[in-house]
């Protein structure tokens, strides 16, 4: 299979679809790979680099995307990207349909076939391909709060963890998942007072044994959202409904009242984010204002530390790249049910569920499309 990696050109994307490793290994399982120019600079890896491991290194996007039968990605296509897609091709990178008609509209126009990272299942549930980027990101949500928090940021000028004498920050975990796990990891690290809030006993569980006493496990109702929000120095928000747009778990009503320069640092934007007041922002121009709550919404939040998410990522996604490659994409995902939840679109249909119902598309039995 001819497989090509276009330089990604989100604001401030530093990422890229294939490792030069990855790329060996398609190689040596006798696929061609092009890659744009200049598409791995971000995380040190020079042209040379993919060159030794076997690529063709070429100048531009509109080349690749004419030249290969399956595109690898990390941010989904761009409009100027998604004009140059065409029916039958093969798109497999994050896509986040829900929130975003105009992709959506495109894609099916295009006739692609566009797999989603973010909708691939495994076995006893999870979502493999992105729950290295839920790590990152949630890692990463505690630093970008911590800095919101400075006073020259709008914020309330707190420390997170405080010193002797002096109280430290409360922060607000919504979600007790990939995100929200990694997110109390890092934040029960600097000292701060750390409350996450979950529907699912099961996860609380686990995140209380995960970190003990360091944290405190809350039950997911209004009152309890309302109220500890209310008292947050920094909220954090990560919760996930796979394929779907996220739950607006706060209100604006809600953000109207919280205090003077706290922080909302919602994690859950790709899929629309979890409060009302959100909207997706850049790492150029990364936070905004409701009232006096500063909101950091960067929907690309992994892109700022490429030389460890594109690695984590492709540790995820090289082995379905490769079987998709190996098999064709049609007995790839008849082979692999959880490889084919991962159809959000193909061939001008909608067929992820939760997108079709989002966007008011006709949902179509992907299984069908496996067949022909």
């Amino acid at each position: 299979m001819k497989i090509g990696v276009p330089k990604e050109i989100k604001n401030h994307e530093y990422r890229v679809g294939l490792t030069p490793a990855s790329v060996r290994e398609l190689v040596a399982h006798g696929h061609q790979v092009q890659v744009q120019t200049l598409a791995g600079a971000g995380i040190g890896a020079s042209d040379a680099d993919y060159a030794a491991a076997g690529a063709q290194v070429v100048d531009g996007a509109a080349q690749v995307f004419a030249w290969a039968d399956m595109i690898v990605k990390v941010k989904e296509p761009q409009a100027a990207e998604r004009a140059m897609l065409r029916e039958g091709q093969i798109l497999y990178t994050y896509l986040h349909l829900a929130p975003d008609p105009e992709q959506c509209a495109d894609l099916v126009k295009s006739g692609a076939v566009c797999i989603a990272y973010e909708t691939v299942t495994q076995a006893g549930g999870g979502l493999p391909l992105l729950a290295p980027m839920s790590e990152v990101a949630g890692r990463m949500s505690v630093q970008a709060g911590a800095h919101c928090l400075e006073k020259a940021q709008g914020g309330l000028g707190v420390l997170l963890g405080g010193v002797p004498g002096v109280a430290p920050a409360k922060i607000v975990i919504l979600g007790a998942g990939v995100v929200g796990s990694n997110a109390a990891q890092i934040a029960v690290g600097t000292g701060a007072h750390v409350v996450v809030i979950d529907r699912s006993l099961d996860a609380l569980r686990r995140m209380e044994r995960l970190l003990g006493s360091r944290v405190t496990t809350v039950f997911s109702n209004r009152d309890n959202v309302e109220r500890h929000v209310l008292e947050a120095d920094l909220v954090i928000g990560g919760v996930l409904i796979p394929g779907a747009a996220a739950p607006k778990l706060v209100t604006k009503a809600l953000v109207d009242n919280m205090k003077a320069g706290s922080v909302i640092v919602d994690v859950a934007i790709d899929q629309g984010g979890c409060c009302e007041t959100a909207r997706p922002t850049t790492h150029a121009d990364p936070t905004y204002l409701v009232g006096n709550v500063v909101h950091y919404c960067v929907a690309n939040m992994p892109g700022a530390v490429p030389r460890t998410s594109t690695y984590a990522l492709n540790n995820a996604t090289l082995p379905f790249a490769l079987d998709i490659a190996n098999k064709g994409w049609r007995r790839a995902l008849a082979d692999n049910p959880h490889l084919a939840r991962g159809l959000n679109v193909a061939l001008g249909a909608v067929t992820c569920r939760e997108v079709a119902d989002a966007l008011g598309y006709t949902w179509q039995d992907p299984s069908a499309l496996l067949t022909h």
